[in-house]
């Protein structure tokens, strides 16, 4: 069982920046890939972005790209989300997953664990 905690959502204005964080409870979490999805009100959760389990290959959805840039520090099991140049449709409950096995990291059925997210809002 793997235990994500997501923190570092908050209310911005547009064009600012946060930085989200997801902290893991074990240590093999080193060997899952992650991802990071959002959900705004009305619609269905959303592949936002994902890290190998090494962070040598990242995937980004197009909205993002640019934008938006993951990371993850093994030693302190924590996955990283820099966003940068926040738009109000950014607006949305951002999640954090765990997959021990991925064939497609926009596919949200692939993650096996996930933390119980956080507000991330955009004020225009």
């Amino acid at each position: 069982q793997v235990q994500l905690v997501e923190s570092g959502g908050g209310l911005v204005q547009a064009g600012g920046s946060l930085r989200l964080s997801c902290a893991a409870s074990r240590r093999t979490f080193s060997m899952y890939y992650m991802g990071w999805f959002r959900q705004a009100p009305g619609k269905e959760r959303e592949f936002v972005t994902g890290i190998s389990w090494n962070g040598g290959s990242t995937s980004y959805a197009d909205s993002v790209k640019g934008r938006f840039t993951i990371s993850r520090d093994k030693a302190k099991n924590t996955v990283d989300l820099q966003m940068n140049s926040l738009k109000p449709e950014d607006t949305a409950i951002y999640y954090c997953a765990a997959a021990g096995a991925v064939r497609a990291p926009s596919n949200r059925r692939d993650y096996d664990y996930w933390g119980q997210g956080t507000q991330v809002t955009v004020s225009s």
